[in-house]
């Protein structure tokens, strides 16, 4: 006689303290990194380094994005989703003292812990809001998405104040805390949750999922595709739109600055606005194939009336922030249980920043080499359309098999 043994029950999550914890975490996953940016002059007069010395604390991390991301996945796999969250947080706050606390050595070390730390958050978020989050997953993965961008802009905004009225060390270093929140809030939603991806909570029940492996799915590449398209775009334009702008328009590098923000922070409208159209739209690829083509409005319209940059920006920005959200809705769909989401993630992600981190090389180079940015904005389109027409046909395309992970836009 045999003894059939219970799966264990899963506890309810409190939807509103995850949340939060899920915006808490997003606040520290681009910040941090681009915090630098602010006092890059003070870091390479302290430290008596050039520019492009300089640059690698912010190119890194991105580097780190795409080839950590395997570890990554196996780090959450081997230790739940939630105690990985917390190891990646206390990590985090590890390397940002220590990038602000020594000389060169220690401010690379410290930067390649912080992106390290980073790259399990990217990893995760998408997973969690899969896992537990499966009923709010479009507006959820929008307000990640509209925080990551906030978190950008709140540390570029107060970094060089605090520096001002400090140092450059303390003023990188204070973003510490923030992790150290960020991993109360993460053990307060989390404790009673399972430390797993999803398989021994019974979400993928043995034998029944069909269909091929996950990692010769059609669909999982495409998504790989459509995002190293998302993020090139979003990383070369990050990198240069304020040069650009102070070549063809003569403004100021401070005006620049200033000015490219608007692309940021538009994102937040894209961010937001996606989830909607996923709720609307009758078919997902309507969402895919529209963020696509506005997306194109940023370098079609810099090179055909850059004099209308502000609409281009704010296009361009509003697109990108939906490009984030949809492909990662679009993953969380298409995932047949919750380890394929994790591994899909890890894939999609890891590939696509793998691309990413050359992006502001291969623009650069293309604007060195032709002395204008014609051809550079013509490399930012063309990813853009890898972006439009890949992703488009991967979210045409039908999921197989059963689908444990649903989106639901509502």
């Amino acid at each position: 006689m045999s003894t059939t043994h219970p799966t264990p029950t899963r506890r309810a999550v409190a939807p509103a303290l995850l949340i939060t914890a899920i915006v808490l975490l997003a606040l520290n996953l681009r910040g941090p990194i681009v915090a630098v940016s602010a006092v890059t002059g003070d870091i390479q007069a302290d430290l008596g380094i050039d520019a492009a010395t300089a640059g690698l604390l912010t190119s890194l991390p991105v580097l780190c994005f795409g080839l950590a991301t395997p570890a990554a996945s196996a780090l959450l796999a081997r230790t739940g989703l939630g105690r990985g969250v917390l190891v990646a947080l206390a990590v985090l706050a590890a390397g940002i003292v220590l990038r602000s606390v020594g000389g060169l050595g220690t401010a690379v070390a410290g930067t390649l812990l912080i992106g390290a730390a980073v790259t399990v958050g990217n990893v995760a978020v998408p997973v969690i809001i899969g896992r537990d989050l499966s009923r709010r997953a479009g507006p959820v993965l929008g307000l990640y998405t509209a925080t990551l961008n906030v978190g950008s802009m709140a540390t570029l905004s107060l970094t060089a104040p605090i520096a001002g009225a400090t140092d450059w060390r303390f003023a990188l270093a204070v973003w510490g805390g923030l992790a150290v929140v960020a991993g109360l809030s993460w053990w307060l939603a989390t404790r009673h949750l399972p430390d797993d991806d999803g398989d021994a909570a019974g979400t993928r029940p043995a034998g029944e999922t069909t269909g091929p492996v996950w990692w010769r799915r059609p669909v999982v590449w495409g998504l790989t595709v459509a995002f190293a398209g998302q993020a090139f775009a979003y990383y070369g334009v990050t990198a240069w739109l304020p040069v650009l702008l102070t070549d063809e328009l003569g403004m100021t590098p401070e005006g620049a600055g200033v000015a490219a923000s608007l692309f940021q922070i538009s994102a937040i409208a894209g961010a937001f606005g996606v989830p909607v159209l996923l709720r609307v739209c009758p078919a997902p690829w309507m969402p895919m194939a529209l963020v696509g083509v506005v997306w194109t409005a940023l370098p079609l319209g810099l090179l055909l009336a850059p004099g209308s940059w502000p609409v281009w920006s704010m296009l361009g920005g509003a697109a990108q922030g939906g490009g984030i959200t949809v492909i990662f809705a679009l993953v969380v769909r298409r995932a047949r249980d919750l380890t394929e989401n994790r591994r899909m993630s890890a894939l999609v992600q890891g590939g696509g920043y793998l691309v990413a981190a050359t992006a502001p090389l291969v623009v650069g180079a293309a604007y060195e080499r032709t002395g204008g940015w014609e051809v550079p904005l013509l490399v930012v389109l063309v990813a853009l359309l890898v972006l439009l027409v890949v992703g488009t046909v991967s979210a045409v395309t039908r999921p197989t098999g059963p689908e444990a992970v649903r989106v639901s836009a509502g």
